[in-house]
């Protein structure tokens, strides 16, 4: 194991501490659910963010302003009005279109017909794999059985990196970034939004022994997270990240 300090544990909360601060919403997408008062604009904020956020940050963030630019004041009022009837066929972010856009309104707006929050679609399961299958589920449900490439299924070994970080939007609650507006899931239950950086500071760090990012690393590396802080540890996602920012080569890591 590569540590660069004898107490690993010591050396991920000094980065927490670091990167876990205000100034970091204003380049992270995050700032999209934040933006919004009411508990269900933040949720359906959160999941909508979460879903095209994968590649280049900046690219992320124009296009996530477009796409609730779209939506107008109130995404959940527009989900539930049916507004997304009228979207054609435009680009949102990268393979991500507006019939997928579509896709995902109609799944949403089935689940809150049935629930009074998407708390309740996740909250209540064994574990929150199970509750990424029921969402999966009820948005193909919703949509003539067919299941979206953009929500990932956990059943095919996936990492759901995606649908992990809007979790941990909605259930932390650091009073810093993370919304934390979900109350019946414990942020121990949290899994870690594993993605290629997140995986290569990991295996640098001697945390991570999986090749693949998939679900199997994702509980492997969580487990070495829970050791560090039972109660809370998806924060050291801020901190991987942070190393993986500061040093892209590694040359911090000793």
């Amino acid at each position: 194991m590569l540590y660069p300090h004898t107490n690993l544990k010591d050396f991920l909360d000094e980065w927490v501490y670091k990167i876990n601060v205000p100034a970091y919403i204003e380049t992270d997408p995050v700032q999209f659910p934040l933006k919004y008062s009411h508990l269900l604009d933040k949720e359906v904020a959160a999941f909508l963010t979460a879903t095209i956020t994968w590649g280049n940050r900046k690219m992320i963030l124009n296009s996530a302003t477009r796409m609730f630019a779209a939506m107008g004041v109130s995404p959940y009022d527009f989900i539930m009005s049916e507004g997304y009837k009228k979207l054609g066929a435009g680009n949102i972010h990268r393979t991500f279109f507006e019939q997928d856009l579509y896709y995902m309104c109609r799944g949403l707006r089935s689940c809150y017909l049935n629930q009074a929050s998407l708390e309740n679609v996740f909250g209540g399961k064994p574990n929150l794999w199970t509750g990424i299958e029921c969402f999966r589920s009820n948005l193909a449900q919703a949509n003539d059985g067919i299941f979206s490439k953009h929500v990932s299924n956990p059943t095919a070994n996936s990492a759901c990196k995606r649908l992990h970080l809007a979790l941990r939007w909605l259930v932390r609650n650091d009073g810093i970034v993370d919304l934390g507006i979900w109350s019946t899931i414990s942020p121990s239950e949290l899994y870690i939004p594993l993605d290629v950086h997140v995986g290569r500071v990991s295996r640098k760090l001697g945390m991570l022994n999986r090749n693949q990012n998939d679900k199997k690393a994702v509980e492997s590396l969580t487990e070495v997270l829970r050791e560090f802080c039972p109660e809370d540890p998806v924060k050291y996602d801020y901190a991987l990240f942070g190393i993986g920012e500061s040093a892209h080569d590694l040359t911090i890591i000793k």
